[in-house]
């Protein structure tokens, strides 16, 4: 396999909106996340899932700095199939797949996907496609799903339903989520996938909490995060913002190792850091990450 890692987008927040509050729906680009995702599924009564559909659509259409996904019902529901040939067009970026459990799920999808392209006029593979992975069969398989078709740009972790599925308690420091954050991250690091997004915190006024959790996230390889309130922009796009002194860090290191090569060397210290090229790469990539979220 190549070296090459695939770089995150620089999406850092992802924010809900339930598609059939127009309210909510007309507020939530102006929140200061990084993109949107005009919900389909779970926040939405099952007698205004149809009639929603073209609320979100032309909701997208609208003027925006955001990205704008979409997402839909599960694969195993009545709706998913009509909710993709429904909503795929001009001004939809992305189709967010909810309780993934199988790379043939991820290839159906796909393939649903395709097909709405055609009819809307766009290029195949115009529209992202982002799956949450959210019960222990899904992080069993987790490599499965990262590998299982080129429209995948990343998978995201729903650490609520993964919770309830096993009958975790859902804790403060978070131990019981590491091995699902651990398999998500191998799996799309394997595949060469963009890192997995991280779970929401449903505890929606805590925001200590939902920062913790980002910070858990973030030293886990997990980058972005799911949000569901708009308090929780803010700290979401600080928790996956290289600091300051990071920034600064990371650049000594650089700069101090680039005339140290050109001089014949490859080992050095940088304020008593030991210093080779996996430092340094990891060091160009704070800065690649800090050139994003500036830009």
């Amino acid at each position: 396999m190549s070296h090459e890692r695939a770089l995150p987008s620089g999406l850092r927040s992802y924010l809900f909106a339930p598609g059939n509050h127009p309210r909510k729906v007309a507020k939530v680009f102006a929140a200061g996340a990084d993109a949107v995702l005009l919900d389909l599924e779970d926040a939405v009564p099952i007698a205004e899932k149809e009639s929603t559909r073209a609320a979100v659509v032309e909701a997208m259409r609208a003027p925006r700095s955001a990205r704008g996904y979409i997402r839909v019902n599960g694969l195993e529901t009545a709706w998913c199939a009509d909710d993709i040939a429904c909503v795929v067009g001009h001004g939809v970026d992305g189709i967010v797949l909810p309780k993934i459990e199988s790379a043939e799920q991820v290839r159906a999808a796909a393939a649903f996907i395709a097909a709405a392209e055609r009819v809307a006029g766009l290029a195949v593979g115009a529209i992202e496609l982002m799956a949450i992975v959210e019960t222990a069969r899904g992080i069993e398989f987790a490599n499965e799903i990262a590998a299982a078709d080129p429209r995948l740009k990343r998978l995201a972790f729903g650490g609520g339903d993964y919770t309830n599925d096993l009958d975790l308690e859902w804790t403060l420091e978070e131990h019981e989520l590491a091995y699902a954050r651990a398999r998500l991250t191998h799996a799309s690091r394997v595949a060469g996938i963009e890192p997995p997004v991280d779970t929401v915190v449903i505890e929606v006024k805590d925001i200590a909490r939902f920062s913790r959790s980002a910070q858990n996230g973030r030293r886990m390889g997990l980058y972005g995060k799911l949000c569901i309130h708009p308090d929780q922009v803010a700290p979401c796009n600080a928790a996956f913002t290289p600091t300051a002194e990071q920034v600064a860090q990371a650049r000594a290191v650089v700069e101090a190792f680039e005339q140290a090569e050109a001089a014949g060397s490859a080992s050095i210290q940088v304020n008593g850091q030991f210093v080779d090229y996996p430092i340094v790469f990891k060091a160009r990539r704070v800065l690649a990450a800090a050139a994003r979220a500036a830009g």
